[in-house]
């Protein structure tokens, strides 16, 4: 559940990002970039949550 959470946090802030971005830049809004932004953050921010250690290994002090 906290996958899918985060995938749909990450997507919400990616568009947001994007429509701001767009607007200081004067370009238009491209939802497909925002998407790929989306989709890219989200592999990254996944792919790093499986390469933590866990807690009990890190302040495992017996």
């Amino acid at each position: 559940m906290r996958y899918v959470v985060t995938v749909f946090w990450i997507f919400v802030l990616s568009l947001m990002a994007e429509f701001v971005l767009s607007s200081m830049l004067y370009v238009s809004f491209d939802m497909t970039r925002a998407l790929v932004l989306g989709v890219g953050l989200s592999f990254f921010i996944i792919l790093i949550t499986f390469l933590m250690p866990k807690d009990s290994e890190v302040y495992d002090f017996k």
